[in-house]
């Protein structure tokens, strides 16, 4: 195995990043950390090292233990861990919670390297820097953001958000988990949760803290039970009375090493300072962390195309038939050359797209929603197409678990679905040309 050497690097390029947001950035640093000029995927300085030092990181301890972790269907929370010591876990959260205080750009940077050596570490890596962490910071109190982020930027706790039901996955809305409140200081959770990534760490218990999305009434609340008003967000702790793992969901097609599981709230008793935000406000909250998700969702998927891409056009090199490389054929070529401009389309469109993406602004000021759809819908279908491409240039080698490229090319299926489905996002792009009384690209 590869041993990593990036930790002061790391340190390095967080003691940029904070001088930059600052306004205090020193340019002899800037020379210090790189000699590359911007490029699309890496528009600083501190963006092209901390892609560097993730994929060393990647590529040293990430990749050898894929295979195992996969088969077994385990999660590596000491490799999980090791992403805390580095400062990784917090990437988007402010520094007065231990986190990093990154941009979107840098979390997709962190999302697509991780990915092309394991996509299933990277979704529970996601599902707890992102679905828990930046959802946190953005919307919880300073007392749950102080009591609960720095132990999720340290790795000391595993955290995750829980809203798919097992009949309401794309119809959110229709989620029956009810929230009530039993008294001044004091609100009960009832219902099921299911497909829950992290849900599990050990496959007996519960993970360590979740995000829930339960249905509620404030005062403001419509007499309709689907009313976007109509639901709470709350911090449910691992070992409060009435919260229990139902089960670990096992034989899953693909990103076997992210643990998922079903979670039982039977009159869950929680405190009133863990309610997330106000009283009826889930939605909001929702929107907030949504368009961030979809984008580190569209990079995994991107590092799952480069690293097939890479691994087919490695194969179509060394490996001869009928006396020359199959590299030399016309129908190897195609895949390979088409899967290198399909991921290279994706990756492009991804970056432009985060760049733009302001972590602490308000949805309904953003006009990124139709862009986070449309960039994950295309990756989505990307990442399974060259994946396909790649099991077909490697034959019967792509079929065996040795050049990983089969289990890429299950684990990119996950992406068409979780975060949103293909149709969804389909609906959502039309329904949002549907409001625009003039329809300019620009």
């Amino acid at each position: 195995m590869r041993k990593f050497h990036g930790a002061r690097a790391l340190s390095l390029i967080h003691r940029s990043w904070r001088m930059r947001a600052s306004r205090t950035f020193s340019h002899s640093l800037t020379r210090s950390l790189s000699t590359h000029a911007p490029s699309p995927f890496d528009p600083s300085p501190e963006h092209r090292h901390l892609r560097e030092v993730v994929r060393d990181f990647a590529e040293a301890e990430v990749d050898p233990q894929a295979q195992e972790f996969n088969k077994e269907e385990k999660f590596n929370l000491k490799l999980f861990q090791r992403l805390g010591e580095l400062g990784l876990l917090g990437v988007t959260v402010p520094e007065e919670y231990h986190g990093s205080g990154m941009d979107a750009t840098a979390a997709c940077i962190i999302h697509e390297e991780l990915a092309a050596a394991d996509p299933a570490f990277t979704l529970s890596y996601l599902a707890h820097s992102i679905l828990f962490a930046n959802n946190l910071a953005r919307n919880g109190s300073e007392e749950l953001k102080h009591a609960y982020l720095p132990k999720a930027c340290s790795g000391e706790l595993v955290g995750g958000m829980c809203m798919s039901e097992a009949e309401a996955g794309t119809d959110v809305l229709g989620m029956r988990t009810r929230a009530e409140q039993t008294g001044p200081e004091e609100f009960s959770i009832s219902g099921h949760k299911m497909w829950i990534t992290n849900g599990t760490l050990d496959g007996s218990t519960t993970g360590d803290v979740f995000l829930v999305y339960a249905s509620s009434k404030s005062p403001e609340a419509s007499s309709s039970s689907s009313s976007s008003k109509s639901f709470s967000l709350f911090l449910v702790e691992k070992g409060t009375r009435g919260f229990t793992l139902g089960q670990q969901i096992k034989n899953k097609c693909g990103m076997r090493a992210s643990m998922t599981a079903e979670l039982v709230f039977d009159d869950c008793r929680i405190p009133a300072k863990n309610l997330v935000g106000k009283e009826g406000n889930a939605v909001y909250c929702m929107m907030r962390n949504l368009e961030l998700e979809r984008l580190c969702l569209a990079a995994m998927s991107c590092g799952i195309a480069r690293r097939c891409v890479e691994t087919m056009a490695r194969y179509a090199r060394d490996r001869k038939a009928f006396g020359k490389p199959i590299g030399q054929f016309g129908q190897v070529q195609r895949l390979v050359a088409d899967g290198y401009a399909k991921m290279s389309a994706g990756r492009a469109f991804l970056y432009s797209v985060a760049q733009k993406l302001k972590l602490d602004a308000d949805p309904s000021e953003t006009n990124e929603r139709m862009q986070t759809d449309a960039v994950k819908l295309f990756c989505g279908e990307m990442a399974k197409s060259v994946a396909d491409s790649a099991m077909q240039v490697l034959g019967g080698n792509g079929y065996l678990a040795d050049y990983q490229v089969e289990q890429l090319w299950r684990d990119s299926k996950l992406l068409e679905i979780g975060g949103g489905t293909n149709e969804a996002h389909q609906k959502n792009i039309m329904l949002d040309f549907l409001r625009k009384q003039v329809i300019e690209i620009p």
